[in-house]
This record gives C-alpha cells, sequence and structure tokens, in this order.
C-alpha cells in the first residue's frame, strides 16, 4: 500500500511540475492577464475595474468595491468555505470533560 500512496505521489508531483512549465515567467508584462485587452477584443476585467470602481460603487477604496461588490458572490463562498474549515476543527480538536 505504501508503494502505491509512493507512486501516486510522485506522480501527481510530476504533473504539477508539468503543469507549472506552461506558466508565463514571473513578471512578464506580455503575459495574458497583463494585456489591455483580451485575445477576442473585449476589455480585460482588471482594467474595467480600475477604470470603474470609483464610477461603479462611489467608493474610493477599490479593494473594497471588487471584493464587495465585482465579486460579492465569490466572497462570500470563500467566507463560508473558511468558516466550515474553523467549526470543523474546532469540533475535531475539542477536549471532551470526563463524566467521573
Amino acid at each position: 500500500m505504501k508503494i502505491i500512496n509512493g507512486i501516486l505521489l510522485i506522480s501527481f508531483g510530476a504533473l504539477l511540475v508539468y503543469a507549472s512549465l506552461g506558466l508565463p515567467n514571473r513578471g512578464d508584462v506580455d503575459a495574458v492577464m497583463h494585456r489591455e485587452k483580451s485575445p477576442t477584443g473585449s476589455q480585460g476585467a482588471s482594467s474595467y475595474y480600475i477604470r470603474n470602481a470609483d464610477k461603479d460603487a462611489n467608493t474610493p477604496n477599490m479593494v473594497t468595491v471588487i471584493l464587495a461588490d465585482y465579486r460579492g458572490y465569490d466572497t462570500l463562498g470563500e467566507e463560508t468555505v473558511i468558516l466550515t474549515a474553523g467549526l470543523i476543527c474546532f469540533l475535531i480538536l475539542r477536549r471532551k470533560k470526563n463524566k467521573s
């Protein structure tokens, strides 16, 4: 059983290394995420957020606008996952009192 687990671990590690070879170099200004327009010609999401955050939400803090307005449901989902993980850790690690 340990041999199978080792083979699966090595295979998964090799898959991660192979997948990371397709990523752009760190700081590459020509990477897709740094382009103003997508290959289809539409405006990139980050450019839209930067240009319209104050106008759309009337809030000067761009991070707040992105997290609360543009990505509200996504942020709520992430917070739900974190809360669930915290509750599970609490339930697993709590100590039960002896009734003796």
